[in-house]
């Protein structure tokens, strides 16, 4: 389905959203949840890689298996503003999804070195309005990102009303199966199915809801670089209604 952006794409930033992009909304799992993927995101990939890469990045949270810089609201939101009023509908949302964070994001944490946490889905918040947005600035081809179902549950995504049934099947779960081993979860998981994957060709940026169930999904002898301008690099813009 072709996705159309409503008003003119602004110029004033890097990272404002390319004349030249390419919208279609599609949908996936049992719970057919919206996903919209754009194609040529940017006009000049390459300078917003290079401006990237002198940033200063460091960890934040103990979730992400990475070091991330922060990009502020008026550098990040020219990539999205011609798309909100058609995300809106698309998305099914009270009102136009607003700027929440933002962040450079490199991940630099070999699968060996993984915390159990970070073997896992995870989700990015209980609530369905909160909208993730992720642009891929290097070439993830073979990886990119994969969407998930518990499968104790059925859930593919968590929402307060879920949260606790989630957490309970999790544990008991685990329990029963042990912790993952040491690499980023797949196609098998005793745990987990997956039911979606994108791949992260540069260039290309998806926008989901953030209590779905995602991971990344690096391709298999993934070596981690701490290089912003060769690593897995992406720009991880949030959203919220």
């Amino acid at each position: 389905m072709t996705f159309a952006p409503t008003g003119p794409t602004p110029i004033t930033s890097p990272l404002a959203l390319s004349a030249a992009h390419r919208a279609s909304l599609s949908s996936f799992g049992v719970e057919r949840q919206p996903l919209l993927t754009i194609e040529d995101a940017v006009a000049d990939l390459a300078l917003v890689r290079e401006i990237a890469a002198r940033h200063a990045y460091r960890p934040i949270g103990p979730f992400y298996p990475g070091v991330r810089a922060p990009v502020s609201e008026g550098v990040a939101m020219p990539l999205v503003a011609p798309l909100l009023p058609a995300m809106q509908r698309g998305f099914g949302l009270a009102g136009p999804p607003r700027y929440f964070e933002c962040y450079l994001s490199l991940v630099t944490v070999a699968p060996a070195d993984l915390a159990p946490i970070q073997r896992l889905p995870h989700f990015d918040g209980v609530e369905p309005e909160r909208i993730a947005v992720l642009l891929y600035l290097s070439d993830d081809a073979a990886g990119g990102t994969a969407f998930y179902r518990q499968r104790a549950t059925g859930f593919e995504s968590v929402d307060a009303g879920r949260f606790d049934a989630y957490r309970e099947a999790l544990d008991e779960q685990s329990a029963r199966h042990g912790v993952p081993e040491a690499c980023y979860i797949g196609e098998r998981s005793p745990l987990f199915a997956r039911t979606c994957k994108v791949d992260g060709a540069a260039n290309r940026m998806i926008a989901y809801r953030g209590n779905t169930l995602h991971c990344a999904a690096p391709p298999n002898g993934f070596a981690p670089v701490a290089d912003p301008r060769r690593g897995r690099l992406t720009l991880n813009l949030f959203l919220k209604a």
